[in-house]
Parts: structure tokens; C-alpha cells; sequence
């Protein structure tokens, strides 16, 4: 059975704009390989060794965007959600402070943009929670009650 991605048509969006950037740079790429090439000895040539690596890792990238690609299901459009489904944006309240966060598949997670991972234990504390419900978040560095203030 194949693993299916769950991305927003946002992070489709990205990664297909990602995947023509780097295919659109393998020409660059061989012409550096082409031009280290004529400086000779290839065994010492550090030009050459970097090049080649550098094709190396963008073409692993190009085989793992299509792979993701082709295998990937659309999160449908959460709003009107009474519960915390993948999708949903949540906004939390407590401690005096107010977190929003997006739950979204593993591959789009950002933590740093809000975008949490439906399998990290921020993700599945708020799975199936609905607003008004209390959520314990735990953290390296604290343990947090939080109530659910909405869900779009």
C-alpha cells in the first residue's frame, strides 16, 4: 500500500513551484560539470566533485517532490468544522496568551509559521477537540492547558 501526503492546495503549490526551480537549474548544473570537467585530472578536481554533488542532491529532490507529488491528497477546506480535523486553523487561549496554529500533514508542517504536524503531540493533542474544550500541550519546556477559542 503506498503512503499517501496530506497537503493544502497551498503546500501542493509550493512544492510544484519548488520542483520547477530545481528542474529549470539543471542545466546551470551540468554546464558547471561540463566546464570542471575541461580542467582536467577529474580525481582532484574539487570543482568537479562539488558539482557533481550538487546534481546529486538536486536530483534526489526532483525524484522526491514528484514521488510526494504523485502520491498526494488534498486537505479539504475545514471551515464550519466543529472539531480539529487536518486543515483546520485553530486559535488557542491561556496563560494569557493567544497561539494560532494550522494542523497539517508531515511534509507541510512549519512549526515556525504555525503549521503543526497531525502527529506531533501539539498536532494530536488538538485532534477531534471542539472550541470551548481544554487542551494539555507539552512542551521540552512547559506543560500548558489551553482552551479552544475557535476553529476555522
Amino acid at each position: 500500500m503506498k503512503k499517501l501526503f496530506h497537503l493544502t492546495e497551498e503546500g501542493v503549490a509550493e512544492l510544484k513551484a519548488e520542483l520547477e526551480k530545481l528542474i529549470a537549474e539543471r542545466s546551470e548544473v551540468a554546464d558547471r560539470i561540463k566546464t570542471a570537467r575541461e580542467f582536467g585530472d577529474l580525481a582532484e578536481n574539487a570543482e568537479y566533485q562539488v558539482a557533481r554533488q550538487e546534481q546529486e542532491k538536486n536530483e534526489s529532490r526532483i525524484a522526491e517532490l514528484e514521488h510526494i507529488i504523485a502520491n498526494v491528497e488534498i486537505i479539504k477546506n475545514t471551515k464550519g468544522d466543529k472539531k480539529v480535523r487536518l486543515g483546520s486553523k485553530v486559535t488557542l487561549e491561556g496563560n494569557g496568551k493567544k497561539k494560532q496554529f494550522q494542523v497539517v500533514g508531515t511534509v507541510e508542517a512549519d512549526p515556525l509559521e504555525g503549521k503543526i504536524s497531525d502527529e506531533s503531540p501539539i498536532g494530536q493533542a488538538l485532534m477531534g477537540k471542539k472550541v470551548d474544550d481544554e487542551v494539555e500541550i507539552k512542551t521540552p519546556a512547559e506543560t500548558a492547558t489551553y482552551k479552544v477559542v475557535s476553529i476555522g
